[in-house]
């Protein structure tokens, strides 16, 4: 059974070099199971597959790697 839920964000990660820079930080995050990041779209938005990770998880490490992040 897939209990993953989505999260999706509104960030300021716009290239390969800021996506490399909050990589390790997401990667910290216990019960994610994927996550992208769509720098085409305007908004940036941050998508999670998260299993067991929350929102509030996701946001604390984005902003702890320097980017801004909001729920989209």
């Amino acid at each position: 059974m897939n209990s993953d839920k989505t999260l999706k964000f509104k960030t300021n990660i716009k290239c390969g070099g800021c996506i490399a820079t909050v990589t390790p930080f997401l990667n910290e995050v216990d019960g994610i199971a994927e996550w992208k990041v769509d720098t085409a779209n305007k908004n940036k938005i941050l998508t999670v597959e998260a299993a067991t990770a929350s929102a509030q998880d996701v946001m604390a490490k984005v902003k702890e790697a320097g980017f801004k992040i909001e729920p989209a």
